[in-house]
């Protein structure tokens, strides 16, 4: 397992702060790179975090800490997928050392057990939220546009 663990951090390391900016604190890796070029980028860097997840599921990771990885996932996959704030945030959130960090967690530190039932729950609920301020928003944008066109 430990020879296991040191090639997923390199893995992680290469994906997401292999390179430093010269006088900064600020690392990047592959994902970012690769992240800069519009929708085959984010694709292709989708697939590298997934076969970190891939790995991370063979070697028994629990509900819970595999849906908190794929929440990192996804969330960096979908705002990485906007023009340049998603290149910014692919700077900065690092999903692939945030999952390293939570299957180490898991195995090393006992934590993260369980069920994903509370994770996938309070996603929804975040989901549904966002849908009612969305439809919310219409709403107020067409009652805006009629109030418009009527004065």
């Amino acid at each position: 397992m430990e020879v296991e663990s040191k090639q997923l951090e390199r893995y992680a390391d290469w994906l997401d702060t292999k390179f430093r900016i010269p006088g900064t604190k600020i690392t990047f890796g592959l994902d970012f790179i690769i992240g800069l070029f519009p929708i085959i980028g984010d694709i292709f860097t989708l697939g590298l975090s997934g076969i970190l997840l891939i790995i991370m599921i063979r070697r028994g990771a629990s509900g819970k800490a595999l849906s908190l990885m794929i929440l990192n996932t996804s969330l960096d996959a979908t705002i990485g997928t906007i023009p340049v704030i998603g290149d910014i945030f692919d700077l900065f959130f690092k999903a692939n050392k945030r999952n390293l960090d939570i299957f180490q967690d898991h195995f090393e530190g006992d934590k993260h057990k369980g069920s994903a039932w509370p994770v996938v729950i309070t996603l929804i609920v975040i989901i549904l939220l966002i849908i009612v301020g969305l439809i919310y928003l219409i709403y107020q944008i067409f009652a805006w546009s009629i109030d418009l066109i009527n004065s």
